[in-house]
């Protein structure tokens, strides 16, 4: 816990224990022991119901394995047709052998293939992915990405010369379905 529990629990709580403890002991009255089991049940409760809140709350500590799988954009984030369109024309996966593949892709055609490797470098205590591509390289892939942590998942964000920043979240590619309800046309 903090500093504020740590006083909250020196000069109140063991105080309160005592006073309840030795008022208990002589009175042998049931209702101080009732108090004590609820004051502690209380406390107990509280740090108990803190812990699950700060662990529902943390974010996800991603290892290098975490990040093989297939990418899609995210279009969650921004709706409309730019976003859409990235979605039909990028994508990419990283393979367990440390390989990435960068499709341009004109919906679920592939037209180009960009090959590269990965790595992982771990400043903190997360790994962070380092892409290294293989010429000429695609401008979303000129940088690494920045890798922003939920508490369940991840997304990735590449920074492009072209579109600023493409949203890219683990996924398979599926055709966009358009809703024609309520559309005139």
């Amino acid at each position: 816990m903090g500093f504020g529990f740590n006083l909250f629990f020196i000069f109140i709580l063991l105080p309160l224990t005592g006073i309840l403890l030795l008022f208990w002991l002589f009175s042998r009255k049931i209702i101080i022991g009732k108090m004590l089991g609820i004051v502690w049940g209380g406390v107990l409760s509280l740090i108990l119901f803190l812990g699950i809140v700060r662990w529902l709350n943390s974010k996800i500590i991603l290892k290098k394995d975490d990040y093989y799988g297939e990418y899609i954009v995210n279009r969650n984030y921004f709706k409309g047709k730019q976003t859409d369109w990235q979605y039909n024309h990028f994508r990419f996966e990283i393979t367990d052998k440390d390989s990435i593949f960068f499709y341009e892709t004109e919906g679920e055609k592939i037209l180009k293939i960009h090959q590269g490797t990965i790595h992982t470098v771990k400043p903190y205590n997360s790994a962070r992915l380092v892409i290294y591509m293989e010429n000429p390289i695609h401008h979303i892939l000129a940088s690494n990405p920045t890798t922003y942590r939920a508490s369940w998942d991840f997304y990735l964000v590449f920074r492009s010369p072209k579109f600023y920043n493409v949203f890219f979240k683990k996924g398979k590619w599926q055709p966009i379905i358009e809703e024609s309800i309520g559309r005139y046309e």
